[in-house]
């Protein structure tokens, strides 16, 4: 069970990587886009900050510790060195 978990925990935080990659790519051509008055939907962008771009980055950061603590954990202590 724990393996099944760790498994779907560790593909959700692949998916998410890509989205905030995605976001992160999306900021930075819209913000050139910006610069030159070109509408390459940095507005739309910033709308999405607070609601759906922050907590997704929260997110990334949180199972990553999640990930790394439980395999740290895993690793010290039911393996018996």
């Amino acid at each position: 069970m724990k393996d099944r978990f760790m498994s779907g925990l560790n593909t959700l935080l692949m998916l998410n990587l890509f989205f905030v990659l995605f976001c992160f790519f999306w900021f930075a051509i819209a913000l050139i886009g910006r610069a030159a008055d070109i509408n390459l939907g940095f507005d739309l962008w910033y709308s999405l900050w607070d609601p759906v771009i922050m907590p997704s980055i929260g997110i990334l950061m949180a199972g990553a510790l999640v990930s790394g603590i439980s395999s740290w954990v895993s690793q010290k202590f039911l393996q018996g060195s």
